[in-house]
């Protein structure tokens, strides 16, 4: 297995259109090849599907208001936390934990100001990442001839764990789990709940080359 860096992908923006700005950028080295793995960061999806939003434009509710005391955050962010969440899981301190409307459990709804852009900008998580890497996936076999699969990632923290790790929150083009419930292992045992969550452990993987400061947004994984 190969994980390769794509270089040189211009600075996304809203209205972009993801899939060619990659094969653009994979057009020479690496190229992008049938069975590839195209990962792809939270980040810039969310920049071409318009899910950056200033601060200046949100206006805090009296539960934000509150919250923001608690956990001594900007109140316009817990707003945008609390209208990106189903409920809040855990509150301690400046911790807050959610559970998004797509059923992830993280920090702050997965909201970020990271690698975004001027101060007051942050990025909400796509509304819907399984549709966002259908979308990315289908314009690159449109533009290259190859079906490759497609992984969206964002950095989530871990219960009880020191550090964070990429994930998979959107996928298309293969099967996000290997189950081996059923099958036997080489001394007889049947394994009854062994599932293997193959999308995440690609898109941890593809992080070691990505990094945070070095604006590699994609990587394909061959």
């Amino acid at each position: 297995m190969r994980i390769i860096a794509v270089q040189g992908l211009l600075e996304v923006r809203h209205g972009d259109d993801l899939a060619a700005l990659i094969a653009d950028a994979a057009n020479d080295e690496p190229g992008i090849k049938p069975d590839d793995v195209v990962v792809v960061t939270q980040k810039v999806v969310s920049k071409a599907e318009g899910r950056i939003v200033s601060l200046d434009s949100v206006t805090p509710s009296p539960e934000a208001e509150r919250i923001a005391v608690e956990t001594e955050k900007d109140p316009r962010l817990v707003e945008l936390i609390l209208g990106e969440s189903n409920r809040i899981v855990r509150q301690r301190g400046p911790i807050l934990i959610t559970e998004t409307k797509h059923g992830f459990v993280c920090a702050n709804a997965g909201i970020d100001a990271s690698n975004v852009g001027p101060e007051g900008l942050v990025s909400l998580l796509p509304e819907d990442p399984d549709a966002s890497a259908a979308l990315i996936r289908s314009g690159i076999r449109e533009r290259t001839g190859a079906d490759v699969a497609v992984i969206v990632t964002d950095t989530f923290g871990r219960a009880w764990r020191e550090g964070h790790t990429n994930v998979a929150i959107g996928v298309a083009g293969m099967l996000p789990f290997a189950d081996y419930v059923g099958q036997t292992d080489p001394h007889g045992y049947e394994l009854r709940v062994s599932t293997l969550a193959v999308a995440d452990e690609i898109a941890a993987a593809a992080e070691l080359v990505q990094g945070k400061l070095d604006r590699v947004p994609v990587a394909i994984v061959r």
